[in-house]
C-alpha cells in the first residue's frame, strides 16, 4: 500500500498474520505507535514502514521476527532507547532504514550485532553515545555496501576500513552533518549522498541535483519490460512518459554519473521467461536482484555477459533445471543467491572462478550427486558465508581432516541433507559463529576437541549422535543458541554451563541424558528459552530451582521438562517468572498441590502440567492468568470442586485439557464461560452436575469446538446433532445410544486438525455401521451393539481413497464375511475385528494393506487356512487369529516375512503339523500363544534365538510401557490377552514389559529344549497339557522373571531342579500329573503354593501332606488303584465298539462326511493308546528299579 494518502493508526489486528510475508506502508501519513503485536508476523520478511508519521518507541517484540531481511522505518518520529533485544534475534537482517528518527541506542560495547550479514544500514539522526562510530559497524563493513551515519554527532578523522569498504564494494556512503575530518589521500574518493530506502525504489540525490539516467540504458530496461508481457500494475513506473528511469521502481543509479547499476525487482510476480541479453546495454550493473517471481524454464546462460555483477539474487525465482556453468565467469561476483528447489548441478567446478565470493547460497539446489563439494568450497578464499540446506548433500569423500583450511567462514548451514559424519573440516574454522548441520544421517560421537570457540549459534539437532555433550561446547562464551535435541546423546549436563553466560536458547529435548539437573543453570541471566524434555533427568523439583537467581526468573521465557522423571513438589517460587509465557511438566511425577503462587504468572499463554501425580485442589487463582491460551492438567489425582472463579479471567483461553481427575464442576445453569473462542475442551471423568444430558455451556461453546473430550462422565441418551460436527470427538464410557450418522468431512478441513478422529466405545449404539469420511484418520467403534455386515462400511463408492489409519470395531455383533474392498484403506496401520460374528475365509486382499502394524481378527468364525498374502504385511508388529476355525500348518512365510512380530497369538483353532522352527527367527517376539490346537511333534530347539524374551526393557524406554497408536486424549494402545496364573488377563499399558510362551493343550512330544531356559527376562511360560518328556531343564533357576510356570499333565520325569528355589517373583507353579519323583524343594515361594500344583506326581515333602519317609508305598498303591480304574475303562470302550459296529458301520458306508469323521477320531483314539502304553511301560520300569 506504499505511496498512498493512507491515514490512522495500526491494530493489533496487523499481528494476526498468519502467512505475511512482506508488508509495505511506505510514503502514508500513518501515525501512532507501532503495535507490539505485528511483531507476532512470524513470517515476516520484509517490513516497510517508513516515510510516515508513527511516533512512541520502537516495540522490543521486534527483536523476536526471526525471518526479517528487511526492515525500515525511518523518517517517523519515533522516540525513546534502543537496545540489544530490539535486534535479538534478527541473524537473517540484511537491509536496515531507520534514520530521521530521535532514537538513542544504548547497547554493551562489545555488543556483536547478530545480523552479520548486513548489506545496508541506515541510522542517521540516532544518539550512538559515542563520538566515533562504534566498533560494532566495524564488524559488519566488510558486507556493508550502503552505509547512513549521518547527523550522528560523531567526530574525528574517518577511519580507514571506511574508505576501504568503499573502494571494495560500497555503492553509498553518507556521513554529512558530522564533524568528521577527510584527509587528502581520500578526498578523491569523498563525496556527500543521501539514501532513501522505499521498497524497491532506491531514489538518490547529489547536491540537489537530480541524477538523469542513459538513454540507451531507459531503453534496455523497457525492453527488457516489454519481453515480460506484463501486466498495466506491474512496473508501471516503468513507461516513457517518466523519461528518467533513475526514479523507476526498482532503479538505482549510480551518483554522480546516472548509470544504472542496480535492479532490486524482487517480489514482482514477474511471470514467463526473462531474456538477459536485453540487460547487456548496461554495462555498470553491479547489483541484481530477481528472487521471489514466477519466472519459467532455467536461469539463461547469458547472464554470464553481465561481467560486472558483485551482486545476484535468483532465489525462489520459479527457475528450474540446470543451472548454467557460465555463472563461473562472473569473476567479480561477492554475493550468489541460487535459492530454489526444481534446480540442479552437474559439477561443482564453476565455482572455483569465482575467487572473490563472500557469499552463497544454493539453498534446496539438487547436489547430490557431488561427492568433491567440500574440496571445491575449501578452496574459495574469501568464502565468510555458506548456505547448503537441504540440497541432498552426500558425505564428502574427502573429510579434509589433515589440508589447511580457510579461515574466513563465519556462517555454515548444511541442514537437511545426507551427511552420515562429520569432517574435521568444520571444527578447525576459528571465526565461525553459525553452524547449523540439524536433520541429517550422522552418527556417532560429537568430536571432542574444536577450534570454534566463537561460535554464537549451534545447531545439530535431529541425528542419531551418540555421545556426550563435549566440553567444548561450556568453552563457548559467546554461544547464544544451543540445539542439540531428538539424538541419543547421553551422560550429564556439566556445571560448566554457568560459563555460557550469553546463552540465549538451550535445547537438548529427545536425548538419553541423565542425572540431575544442575542448579547452576538457574544463575544463567540471558536465558530465554529452555528445553530439556523427554530425556532420564530426575530429581526433586522442589530442591532443584529452590534458589532460582534473580535474573533468571526475569529472563525465561520458555521452560520445558516434559516427559522426564522429575519428582517432589512445585514450590511457590514458580510464582516469580516475570516474563514466563510457556511452562511444560508434563509426563513426570511430580506430586503435591499445584501452588497458590503460580496464578501469579501473569504472562503465561501456556501452562501444561498433564500427566503427573498432582493432587489437592484446582487452586482458584488459575482464574487470574488473563493471558492463559493454553492449560493442560489431565491424568492427575486432583479432587474437589472447580467454580467460575476458575475460569473467571480467561479469556482468551483455547485449550483446555483436564481429563482423567476427579473433579466436579458447579455452576450456575446459565453459566456462560468467558473463554468463548475455546477450541480444544477435555474434561472427561469430571462430575458435570447435569445428569445425563451435554450442558448448554458446552452447546454454546460448539461453534469453535474442534476437539472435544466428554469420555466417562455418566451421560446417556442420544448425541445431540451438533456434536458429529466436531473434529476430534471421545465420547466412550458412557451410556449413549442409538444410530451414528454418516460422517461427513469436517467443514474447516484446511485447518488444524485436518483430519477427524472419533471414539465412541464401550457404549450403547446399534444398528449398521456408520460410513466413513475421506478425512477420518482414527475410528474407534468397539464395544457397542452394532449389527450387520462390513460390506456398505468397506466397499462404499462415495470416495476413491481413505486416510483412515485405526479401525476398531472389537465386541460387537458384525456379522458375515470380510469383503475385498481393501483397496481404497491402503493407509490403515491398526484394524480390530475381534470378538464379532463374522465367518468365513481371511480375504487374500489384505495384502494390499502394506503398513498394517496391528491385525486383530480372534473371537469369530473364520475358516479355511491363513492367507499366503499376508506375508506382505512385512510391518506386522501384531497378529492375533486366535479363537477361530483356522486349519493347516502354521506358515513357516511367518518367521521370515514377518519379522517386526512382537505378538503371536494363534491359540484356539484346529492348526496342525508340527511348529515350524523358522518361528525362531522373530527376534523381536515377545508373546508366543499356539495353544489349543493340535499341533504335534517336539518343541523347536532353537528357541533360544527368540531374543526379545532374553533382552531386559524398562519403561523409559518404552515411553512408559504400552504401544501407543495414537497420541489424542492417551487413550488408544495396543492390548493382548495373555492366560497365566490360572486365569486370562489383559495387558496394555506394560505390555512393552510382557514376555510370555503358551504351548498348552497340544500334542507336543519330546523333552523340553534346554535353550528355553536362557530366554532370562520370559515371565510366563505354559507349556500344560502336552506329552511331554524328560526331567525338568535343570537350568529353570535361570529365568529369574518367571511370574508364572505350568507344566503340569505330561510325562515329565525326575526331581524337580533346585534351582527353582530362586524364582523370588514366581507366584503360579504347577508340575501336576507328571511323573516327577523325590523330594520338593523348599523355598518361601514353594512353601505358599497350593499343594494341588505338586499332585499325581511321586512327590512328598511340602506342601504335599504326605512326608518323604512313608510316602512311596502309598503312592505305589495309589498308582495300583489308578491302574485298575483306567483298564476297566478301556474294557467298557472295546465293549461298547463293538456293540455297536454293525449299526455304525453300516451308517459308515453311506455317509461320506460321517465316515471321515470317524476315522479322525479312531486315529486320535489310537495315538492315545499308544502314549498311555508307554507311559505304563515307564511307570514298570521305575517299579522295578531302572
Amino acid at each position: 500500500m506504499r505511496e498512498n494518502k493512507l491515514s490512522g493508526h495500526l491494530t493489533n489486528q496487523f499481528g494476526k498474520f498468519k502467512k505475511l510475508g512482506f508488508l509495505d506502508l511506505t510514503i502514508n501519513s500513518i501515525s501512532g505507535v507501532i503495535p507490539d503485536s505485528l511483531c507476532k508476523s512470524s513470517c515476516l520478511r520484509i517490513l516497510w514502514l517508513a516515510f510516515n508519521k508513527l511516533s512512541g518507541e520502537l516495540p522490543m517484540s521486534i527483536g523476536q521476527l526471526f525471518n526479517l531481511e528487511s526492515l525500515t522505518f525511518g523518517r517517523n518520529k519515533l522516540e525513546g532507547v534502543v537496545n540489544e533485544t530490539h535486534f535479538e534475534k534478527l541473524t537473517k537482517l540484511k537491509y536496515l532504514f531507520a534514520s530521521g528518527n530521535n532514537l538513542s541506542l544504548k547497547v554493551s560495547p562489545n555488543w556483536i550485532p547478530p545480523f552479520q550479514l548486513v548489506e545496508e544500514i541506515g541510522i542517521g539522526s540516532w544518539n550512538l553515545g559515542t563520538a566515533e562510530i562504534p566498533s560494532w559497524i566495524n564488524e559488519l563493513h566488510k558486507n556493508v555496501s550502503v552505509l547512513d551515519l549521518s547527523d550522528t554527532g560523531l567526530s574525528g578523522e574517518v577511519p580507514t576500513w571506511v574508505w576501504g569498504t568503499l573502494l571494495d564494494h560500497a555503492t553509498f556512503v553518507k556521513i554529512q552533518s558530522n564533524e568528521m575530518m577527510i584527509t587528502s589521500k581520500h578526498t578523491a574518493f569523498f563525496f556527500l549522498i543521501t539514501i532513501f530506502f522505499n521498497s524497491n525504489s532506491f531514489t538518490s540525490t547529489y547536491a540537489n541535483n537530480t541524477t538523469f539516467c542513459h538513454k540507451i540504458e531507459k531503453q534496455a530496461l523497457l525492453t527488457l519490460k516489454q519481453s515480460l508481457n506484463l501486466n498495466n500494475s506491474t512496473l508501471s513506473s516503468w513507461n516513457t512518459t517518466n523519461s528518467n528511469c533513475c526514479t523507476w521502481n526498482g532503479v538505482v543509479c549510480s551518483v554522480p554519473t546516472g548509470h544504472v547499476h542496480r535492479l532490486h525487482l524482487s517480489s514482482h510476480s514477474l511471470p514467463g521467461k526473462i531474456n538477459l541479453s536485453t540487460l547487456l546495454d548496461l554495462k555498470h550493473l553491479t547489483y541484481l536482484d530477481l528472487s521471489h517471481n514466477q519466472f519459467q524454464g532455467s536461469i539463461p546462460p547469458s547472464i554470464a555477459r553481465l561481467k560486472n555483477l558483485e551482486y545476484l539474487n535468483l532465489s525462489n525465482a520459479g527457475f528450474h533445471g540446470e543451472i548454467p556453468r557460465s555463472i563461473g565467469n562472473l569473476s567479480s561476483l561477492r554475493t550468489l543467491v541460487l535459492e530454489g528447489s526444481g534446480q540442479r548441478v552437474h559439477g561443482l567446478g564453476w565455482l572455483s572462478g569465482l575467487v572473490l565470493l563472500k557469499h552463497l547460497n544454493m539453498n534446496f539446489v539438487d547436489l547430490g550427486k557431488e561427492t568433491n563439494w567440500l574440496q571445491i568450497i575449501n578452496a574459495l578464499p574469501r568464502l565468510a558465508e555458506l548456505h547448503l540446506r537441504g540440497c541432498k548433500l552426500p558425505s564428502p569423500l574427502s573429510t579434509l581432516d589433515h589440508v589447511n583450511v580457510t579461515t574466513s567462514l563465519t556462517f555454515l548451514d548444511l541442514s537437511r541433507n545426507e551427511l552420515a559424519s562429520f569432517s574435521g573440516w568444520i571444527f578447525r574454522q576459528g571465526n565461525l559463529r553459525f553452524l547449523n548441520m540439524s536433520r541429517n544421517y550422522i552418527e556417532g560421537h560429537v568430536p571432542s576437541t574444536s577450534n570454534t570457540t566463537k561460535l554464537q549459534h549451534i545447531d545439530l539437532s535431529w541425528n542419531k549422535l551418540r555421545s556426550g555433550i563435549p566440553d567444548w561446547i561450556y568453552s563457548c562464551q559467546d554461544l547464544k543458541v544451543v540445539y542439540l535435541g531428538n539424538n541419543f546423546l547421553n551422560g550429564t549436563i556439566s556445571k560448566r554451563v554457568a560459563n555460557l553466560t550469553s546463552l540465549d536458547t538451550f535445547s537438548l529435548s529427545y536425548n538419553q541424558i541423565s542425572g540431575e539437573v544442575p542448579s547452576e543453570i538457574t544463575s544463567l541471566c540471558t536465558i530465554r528459552i529452555l528445553d530439556l524434555s523427554g530425556n532420564n533427568l530426575e530429581g526433586n523439583i522442589s530442591d532443584l530451582f529452590a534458589n532460582m537467581s534473580h535474573c533468571f526468573l526475569e529472563a525465561v521465557v520458555t521452560w520445558r521438562m516434559r516427559e522426564n522423571k522429575l519428582s517432589g513438589h512445585l514450590t511457590g517460587k514458580f510464582g516469580e517468572f516475570k516474563k514466563l509465557t510457556f511452562l511444560d511438566l508434563t509426563k513426570n511425577s511430580i506430586s503435591g498441590v499445584i501452588p497458590h503462587s503460580l496464578g501469579e504468572s501473569s504472562s503465561l499463554r501456556r501452562l501444561w502440567l498433564g500427566f503427573n501425580k498432582l493432587n489437592g485442589e484446582l487452586p482458584m487463582s488459575i482464574g487470574q492468568l488473563s493471558n492463559l491460551e493454553s492449560l493442560t492438567f489431565g491424568r492427575n489425582m486432583l479432587e474437589g470442586i472447580v467454580n467460575e472463579t476458575h475460569f473467571e479471567k480467561l479469556t482468551k483461553l483455547k485449550y483446555l485439557f483436564a481429563s482423567g481427575n476427579n473433579l466436579s464442576l458447579k455452576v450456575s445453569p446459565n453459566w456462560i464461560p468467558p473463554f468463548q473462542l475455546v477450541e480444544e475442551l477435555g474434561i472427561g471423568s469430571w462430575n458435570l452436575g447435569t445428569g445425563s444430558e451435554i450442558p448448554s455451556w458446552i452447546h454454546g461453546l460448539h461453534k469453535n469446538v474442534s476437539v472435544l473430550d466428554l469420555s466417562d462422565i455418566g451421560l446417556s441418551g442420544e448425541v445431540p446433532t451438533w456434536v458429529w460436527g466436531v473434529s476430534i470427538l471421545n465420547l466412550s464410557h458412557n451410556q449413549f445410544h442409538g444410530e451414528i450418522p454418516d460422517f461427513k468431512p469436517w467443514k474447516h478441513h484446511l485447518a488444524f486438525p485436518y483430519h477427524r478422529r472419533m471414539y465412541l466405545s464401550s457404549n450403547r449404539f446399534s444398528d449398521s455401521l456408520p460410513r466413513v469420511s475421506y478425512d477420518m484418520l482414527e475410528l474407534d467403534l468397539s464395544n457397542n451393539s452394532f449389527s450387520g455386515s462390513l460390506s456398505h462400511f468397506l466397499c462404499d463408492a462415495t470416495y476413491d481413497t481413505y486416510v483412515l489409519k485405526i479401525l476398531h470395531l472389537g465386541n460387537n455383533l458384525i456379522s458375515g464375511e470380510i469383503p475385498n474392498c481393501w483397496m481404497k484403506w491402503s493407509s490403515l496401520e491398526y484394524i480390530n475385528l475381534g470378538n464379532n460374528l463374522m465367518f468365513g475365509r481371511i480375504p487374500s486382499s489384505i495384502d494390499l494393506l502394506a503398513n498394517l502394524v496391528s491385525l486383530n481378527l480372534d473371537g469369530n468364525k473364520f475358516s479355511g487356512q491363513i492367507p499366503l498374502s499376508i506375508q506382505n504385511c512385512t510391518k506386522l508388529v501384531k497378529f492375533d487369529v486366535g479363537g477361530n476355525d483356522l486349519v493347516g500348518k502354521i506358515p513357516t512365510w511367518i518367521g521370515t516375512s514377518l519379522s517386526n512380530l512382537m505378538f503371536l497369538v494363534l491359540r484356539s483353532n484346529r492348526f496342525s503339523g508340527e511348529i515350524p522352527s523358522s518361528i525362531c527367527h522373530l527376534n523381536a517376539l515377545q508373546v508366543l500363544d499356539i495353544s489349543s490346537n493340535d499341533l504335534s511333534g517336539v518343541i523347536p530347539s532353537c528357541m533360544h534365538n527368540l531374543t526379545a524374551m532374553a533382552t531386559s526393557r524398562s519403561f523409559e524406554e518404552y515411553d512408559g510401557g504400552g504401544i501407543q497408536y495414537s497420541q489424542v486424549f492417551d487413550t488408544f494402545m495396543e492390548s493382548v490377552s495373555i492366560d497365566t496364573k490360572g486365569s486370562v488377563l489383559q495387558y496394555d499399558t506394560i505390555l512393552v514389559l510382557v514376555t510370555s510362551i503358551n504351548l498348552s493343550y497340544n500334542n507336543l512330544s519330546g523333552e523340553i529344549p534346554g535353550g528355553v531356559t536362557s530366554l532370562v527376562e520370559l515371565k510366563f511360560l505354559n507349556l500344560s497339557r502336552n506329552h511331554l518328556t524328560g526331567p525338568i531343564p535343570r537350568g529353570v533357576g535361570d529365568m529369574k522373571q518367571l511370574e508364572s510356570l505350568d507344566l503340569s499333565r505330561n510325562s515329565l520325569v525326575g526331581e524337580i531342579p533346585v534351582s527353582i528355589t530362586v524364582l523370588s517373583f514366581m507366584s503360579y507353579l504347577d508340575l501336576s500329573y507328571n511323573l516327577l519323583e523325590g523330594r520338593i524343594p523348599e523355598s518361601t515361594q514353594i512353601l505358599g503354593m497350593d499343594a494341588s500344583s505338586f499332585v499325581g506326581n511321586r512327590l512328598c515333602g511340602p506342601p504335599l501332606p504326605h512326608n518323604c519317609t512313608n510316602s512311596r508305598d502309598e503312592e505305589e498303591e495309589d498308582e495300583d488303584g489308578d491302574e485298575g480304574e483306567i483298564d476297566w475303562f478301556y474294557v467298557f470302550v472295546t465293549s461298547g465298539y463293538f456293540v455297536g459296529f454293525v449299526g455304525a458301520g453300516s451308517v459308515l458306508v453311506l455317509n461320506k462326511s460321517w465316515r471321515q469323521g470317524y476315522f479322525a477320531w479312531a486315529e486320535r483314539a489310537w495315538h492315545k493308546i499308544c502314549v498311555y502304553s508307554t507311559i505304563k511301560w515307564v511307570r514298570l520300569k521305575l517299579a522295578l528299579g531302572g
